[in-house]
């Protein structure tokens, strides 16, 4: 018996900066992951994973990763999905350190 489809967004490194992105429904990239388009058909993520590769001039990597709707969109299911959003795990640069002076 096949597992059921678990959503998915696709998430890839900036070529030239290399932070963490998100495709977004009109083929953009964002560093947010709540403004990434969250599939939740199979077939239409593959679709949209090779749409997303097409840019390869700009981003590297990119890949299917499992998400849920959450309240303000996407949100990881795993620990590593959570871990790249966030940045590198020192916490003098980088999205953390604007995290901790919040």
């Amino acid at each position: 018996m096949a597992r059921p489809f678990t959503p998915k967004v696709i998430t890839a490194n900036d070529l030239l900066e290399g932070d963490v992105i998100y495709f977004k429904a009109d083929d953009s990239w964002t560093r947010d992951l709540t403004e990434a388009e969250l599939i939740v058909d199979e077939a239409e993520a593959q679709l949209r994973l090779l749409d997303a590769e097409r840019q390869n001039i700009s981003i590297v990597g990119a890949y299917l990763a499992d998400a849920k709707a959450g309240e303000n969109g996407p949100e990881p299911v795993h620990f590593r999905e959570d871990f790249r959003r966030k940045g590198p795990s020192n916490y003098s640069h980088g999205k953390q350190e604007a995290e901790a002076h919040v």
